[in-house]
């Protein structure tokens, strides 16, 4: 079974930041090649609508069949809040939270950001994933994209 990968916005955009694109082209890379599948939110589709014009097309490129949708729940709008309650990170990261959340709930095998501010960063990791256990969801998994590249054995 393919795995599917949670992607927030920061991965869409990282396809053309000089720092993180090597390795989100290689991610999308394994897209193309139906390795992976990605899944993709309405908060992503709300979030891009501010990004500029060409990183809003980027991921128009690629065919549905390549996507996993899911919406924003009430669930997962309780999940996020919980993590904002416990102090995970700050009320200004509900959003990042709510990517978090979604990608609980729907038990994705790992969720991908660039960033390590709120998201991949182990002490909120930990402190996402003590909420998840205590509210009876699976612990998450999230890395960098750098982290989900296939390197070539020598």
């Amino acid at each position: 079974m393919k795995q599917r990968i949670y992607i927030d916005t920061s991965v869409v955009g990282g396809y053309f930041d000089e720092e993180f694109k090597e390795a989100t082209i290689k991610l999308f890379k394994r897209l193309e090649n139906k390795e992976i599948i990605f899944v993709v939110s309405d908060l992503l589709d709300l979030e891009l609508i501010n990004a500029p014009q060409h990183v809003r097309e980027h991921i128009l490129k690629y065919s549905s069949d390549k996507f996993q949708r899911v919406e924003l729940t009430e669930e997962a709008i309780k999940l996020a809040d919980t993590y904002i309650d416990e102090k995970v990170v700050g009320k200004t990261s509900l959003e990042d939270c709510r990517h978090i959340a979604l990608a609980t709930i729907h038990k994705v095998d790992v969720l991908a950001s660039w960033n390590f501010k709120h998201i991949v960063n182990l002490d909120r990791i930990k402190g996402y994933n003590s909420v998840n256990l205590r509210m009876g969801y699976s612990m998450i998994e999230i890395r960098s994209p750098k982290d989900l590249v296939n390197y070539e054995n020598n």
